[in-house]
C-alpha cells in the first residue's frame, strides 16, 4: 500500500475513532460514507479460526494477505490514535460545557439517523414494525435509571459492554459510545481511557475481541439478509435515544461514584427556559442550536465530499 492511500485510510480510521467516542454517528456510518464499509466487513469476517489455519500451513505472509492486515492495521491505528487523543478533550467539555456537548451530540444523532433513513426507499409494515420497536426500545432505555448507576461497575460488566460496543462499530447508524451510553457506562469508560487504567481497558478490549469474533458475524448476515428492517430498527433506536441526550436536564436524585464524586442518577428533561429557573444556569439556547448546527454541517459536509468522490482513491 502506497503511503497516499494508506495516509487517507489512516484519515478514516481518526474520523472514526472520532466518531465512535462520541454518542452519535457511527464508525460505520463514517465507513460507509467513505466507502470503505464492505471491505471493512469482509476484512473481519476472514478474522476466523481459517485464518489461524492459513498461517501454519501457508504461513505468515499468506495469513497476513487473507486477513487485509495492512488495511485493518492501518484504519485500527488511526481509530486508537483519535480515541485516545479526544478521551480527555469529551471528558472536559462534558464537566464544563454540558449543554453545548449534549447539543452537539444530539445534532450527530439526528443527522446519522436522516442519513441512514435516506436508504431505506419503502416503508412497508415489515420495516415500520422494527422501526417502532427500536424507537420505543431506546426510548425507554434511556428515560430510566442507567444500568451501572445504581452499583459498582465490575470487570464483568465492561467486558460485555466492550462486547457489545465493538458491534455497534461496524454498524451504520449506532456508536459504541452509544451502547455505553444506554448502559450508563459511557463516563466510566471515558475516565478509564483518559487515566490510562489498563486493567479496565484490557478487560474492555478483551470484550472487544470476543465482540469481533462472536457477533460480528452474525451482524453482517443479518444486514444481508434483511438490511432494509435492520436499518430501520437502528433508525428507531437512533431517534428514541434522543430522550437521552437531550442537552437541558433537572437532577431528580445524584449518587456518590467511586471517586467521591457527586454525580447525578436519575434526570428529566425539560425545556430551555425552564432550565434557567430550575437551575439559576443559562439556557446557552443559542450556542446550542449553533452546535446542533455544526455537528449536523460536519456530516452533511462528509456526504458531500463522498458524493464528489474524494474518497475515491482505491486501496491496494
Amino acid at each position: 500500500m502506497s503511503l497516499k492511500p494508506t495516509l487517507l485510510l489512516f484519515a478514516r480510521g481518526v474520523a472514526m475513532g472520532a466518531a465512535d467516542v462520541v454518542p452519535g454517528v457511527s464508525g460505520g456510518t463514517i465507513a460507509f460514507i467513505t466507502g470503505i464499509y464492505d471491505e471493512l466487513l469482509n476484512s473481519l469476517k476472514n478474522c476466523n479460526p481459517a485464518a489461524v489455519k492459513v498461517l501454519f500451513q501457508q504461513g505468515f505472509g499468506s495469513f497476513w494477505s487473507y486477513i487485509n492486515g495492512s488495511f485493518l492495521i492501518t484504519l485500527f491505528t488511526g481509530i486508537l490514535t483519535s480515541l485516545f487523543s479526544l478521551a480527555k478533550l469529551i471528558t472536559w467539555l462534558l464537566d464544563h460545557h454540558p449543554v453545548l456537548v449534549w447539543s452537539f451530540f444530539f445534532g450527530l444523532v439526528l443527522v446519522s439517523a436522516w442519513h441512514v433513513a435516506k436508504q431505506i426507499r419503502r416503508w412497508p409494515a415489515s420495516t415500520v414494525l422494527p422501526f417502532l420497536v427500536g424507537a420505543v426500545l431506546a426510548w425507554v432505555i434511556a428515560g430510566g435509571v442507567p444500568a451501572a448507576a445504581g452499583n459498582e461497575v465490575n470487570l464483568f460488566t465492561f467486558f460485555w459492554a466492550g462486547a457489545l460496543a465493538i458491534c455497534a462499530m461496524i454498524l451504520p447508524g449506532i456508536s459504541g459510545s452509544f451502547i455505553l451510553l444506554l448502559l450508563g457506562l459511557y463516563g466510566s469508560v471515558l475516565s478509564a481511557v483518559k487515566d490510562l487504567d489498563l486493567l479496565v481497558l484490557t478487560v474492555l478490549a478483551s470484550g472487544c475481541v470476543v465482540g469481533l469474533l462472536v457477533f460480528a458475524r452474525f451482524l453482517s448476515w443479518l444486514l444481508l439478509r434483511a438490511r432494509m428492517q435492520t436499518l430501520a430498527f437502528l433508525v428507531g433506536l437512533m431517534l428514541g435515544s434522543l430522550n437521552k441526550i437531550w442537552p437541558w436536564k433537572e437532577t431528580l436524585t445524584t449518587r456518590v461514584n467511586s471517586k467521591g464524586i457527586e454525580v447525578p442518577l436519575l434526570q428529566n428533561n425539560i425545556l430551555p427556559f425552564h432550565y434557567e429557573q430550575l437551575t439559576g444556569q443559562p439556557s446557552q439556547f443559542a450556542l446550542a442550536v449553533l452546535c446542533m448546527g455544526l455537528a449536523i454541517g460536519l456530516v452533511l459536509g462528509l456526504e458531500w465530499l463522498a458524493d464528489h468522490d474524494f474518497f475515491s482513491q482505491k486501496q491496494s
